[in-house]
């Protein structure tokens, strides 16, 4: 045993509920941290204490332009026939990207949680003729900013930044898509709720089964049989 060792100087856990003054506690972090890191982790860059250093002077200049946005389940971020114009960072929460026909049938594409981008990807997005929603399925912290801003403030620091980084996001998303659909066409419904439960176990526990059943390509009914007869040969007993 180290013969320094000061059993004096050290601090019983039970002296925090206490609030004692010889306790030194940590300031929490300021919010702008949190979009800080969410942007870094969104293009791949390590931040650096250099203000000077070029990606950390451009992940600066973004963070500028995001403020703090915290709405309820089911709130409504983007909607069909009006141009969708914002970027969105989620701090918390999970959104849902969807369509909706004009007989009320909804078809979702995608979920979105912790940590993930979002953004009009498609240039029809942007206009009037923009067919996709954008809603929240369970109450959101989310970082808002305006697509245009953002887009110009990115190209202001490099010309080939904006493909680089547009690319790679469309393409993840194209590629989930596309697979999601393959596997409707050449997979059983019990074989995509196993890879549905091996892949997204979060989301299964936070989304509702009505939301996951569109998503999978079935119908509410068939979803719920096959959450109970998942169940039963789980269960031990």
């Amino acid at each position: 045993m180290n013969s320094h060792f000061r059993p004096d100087v050290s601090s019983s856990p039970c002296l925090l509920g206490e609030q004692n003054p010889d306790i030194a506690l940590p300031d929490n972090a300021p919010s702008s941290t949190a979009l800080l890191n969410g942007l870094s982790r969104v293009f791949g860059i390590r931040l650096s204490d250099n203000p000077s250093d070029p990606e950390t002077r451009m992940l600066n200049d973004l963070s500028r332009l995001f403020h703090q946005q915290r709405v309820g389940m089911e709130s409504n971020l983007e909607k069909h026939d009006t141009p969708w114009r914002n970027v969105y960072l989620v701090q918390h929460g999970i959104l849902r990207l969807f369509r909706e026909a004009s007989s009320g049938k909804v078809s979702v594409h995608h979920f979105f949680t912790e940590g993930d981008i979002v953004w009009p990807v498609f240039g029809r997005t942007r206009t009037v003729r923009n067919t996709l929603c954008l809603t929240s399925v369970t109450p959101v912290t989310t970082w808002v900013a305006d697509f245009s801003a953002f887009r110009s403030a990115i190209r202001s620091h490099g010309e080939g930044l904006w493909p680089t980084f547009a690319l790679a996001l469309t393409e993840e998303l194209a590629e989930l898509t596309s697979m999601r659909e393959f596997r409707k066409h050449t997979m059983s419904a019990k074989e995509r709720y196993q890879l549905l439960l091996e892949e997204y176990p979060e989301l299964v526990k936070r989304v509702p089964d009505n939301q996951l059943a569109s998503w999978l390509g079935v119908v509410p009914a068939t979803y719920s049989r096959l959450k109970t007869r998942t169940a039963r040969t789980s269960d031990p007993r």
